[in-house]
């Protein structure tokens, strides 16, 4: 085998280096980010993004300055800083969400609940197509109507009822699988 914790960085992307990299060491970086966040999908996330993150940034190895093992521990410590970070910001805006409607009575509790509504459904919505997504947005949230939509977007009327119709379907299915369900 090669020595590639001294190739320099453009042979990196080449040769299927980053393959033999990340066999070395996906599982080390796995365990270290599962100890870090204690959540096994949020772990592999976190080897993912720093795999992508060493892709995009192969020209920063600097061999030179630290080992391969050293740089993609330092990669990955950054992506965990920012999964805790982001996770914490989350929390914080549902911490208040639900401090808000308890205090506050009926009105907060109706302001926050709708406040994690949209913030549900714009999660939902990045999910979809950029079709099927623009379609919803455009008719259903800017209550546009149908032939104004169509012919901004250059496409016919039946298309954009199709994207509509099929980007409903999809929104639900994504919308159950973050476990929201619909209320009766």
């Amino acid at each position: 085998m090669a020595d590639i914790s001294r190739r320099r960085s453009p042979d990196l992307i080449g040769n299927g280096a980053v393959r033999e990299i990340y066999a070395l060491h996906a599982p080390e970086l796995y365990r270290f980010a599962l100890r870090q966040l204690g959540d096994g999908c949020a772990a592999e996330e976190v080897v993912q993004e720093t795999f992508l993150r060493v892709w995009s940034s192969a020209r920063g190895f600097k061999p030179e300055l630290a080992s391969m093992r050293v740089w993609l521990f330092a990669i990955a410590r950054n992506v965990v800083i920012d999964e805790t970070r982001s996770r914490l910001r989350h929390d914080k805006r549902m911490a208040a969400a639900r401090t808000a409607a308890a205090r506050g009575g009926q009105m907060s509790s109706d302001i926050a609940h709708i406040t994690i509504n949209r913030r549900l459904v714009q999660a939902a919505l990045l999910r979809l197509n950029i079709d099927q997504r623009t379609a919803l947005v455009e008719t259903y949230l800017r209550d546009r109507s149908y032939s104004e939509v169509a012919s901004e977007l250059d496409v016919p009327q039946a298309t954009l009822r199709s994207r509509v119709h099929f980007g409903l379907k999809a929104l639900r299915l994504v919308m159950t699988e973050m476990g929201v369900h619909r209320e009766v």
